[in-house]
């Protein structure tokens, strides 16, 4: 029997991925996985975390803006949020969203209040959460399943 085919009544396995479980898949599983656990740990410590305690560059910047300490922690706790759900497998497609969304908040802000200072770095953290949402779709399934039982 060659490597091609597969014995009769027997399946080839699928990655989350959507594609035979290969060598390849596990790569792509991997690498995704990786840049999840490294876009939590931006949003969780690199941006929700200055927002909380109240550093003073978070807090000169939502001045800034005019929007004050409120949002800050606002946006600071929904940050911290999505960077935990983007760990918890149900949750990572929503989670993934919901920072995309935040990201292209953070775009107009940085074009309108900041003159289009570091506006590019929302629109570069857009690019993978998108991949992210779209890949882990299935999850949003199962999400609502489970808020279905209830």
């Amino acid at each position: 029997m060659s490597e091609t085919t597969a014995p009769v009544g027997t399946t080839t396995p699928t990655s989350s991925l959507g594609s035979p479980a290969t060598g390849r898949a596990r790569g792509l599983r991997i690498a995704l996985r990786t840049v999840q656990v490294l876009l939590a740990l931006f949003y969780g410590v690199a941006s929700a975390l200055p927002k909380l305690i109240a550093h003073p560059s978070a807090v000169e910047a939502f001045d800034k803006i005019g929007w004050g300490s409120g949002a800050m922690y606002t946006i600071g706790a929904l940050e911290l949020a999505g960077a935990v759900a983007l760990l918890i497998p149900v949750l990572q497609s929503v989670a993934a969203l919901a920072l995309g969304a935040l990201m292209v908040g953070a775009f107009i802000v940085q074009l309108t209040a900041f003159d289009g200072q570091n506006a590019a770095t929302p629109l570069i953290l857009v690019v993978p959460l998108l991949l992210i949402a779209w890949v882990r779709r299935q999850h949003n399934t199962d999400l609502l399943g489970l808020l279905g039982r209830r």
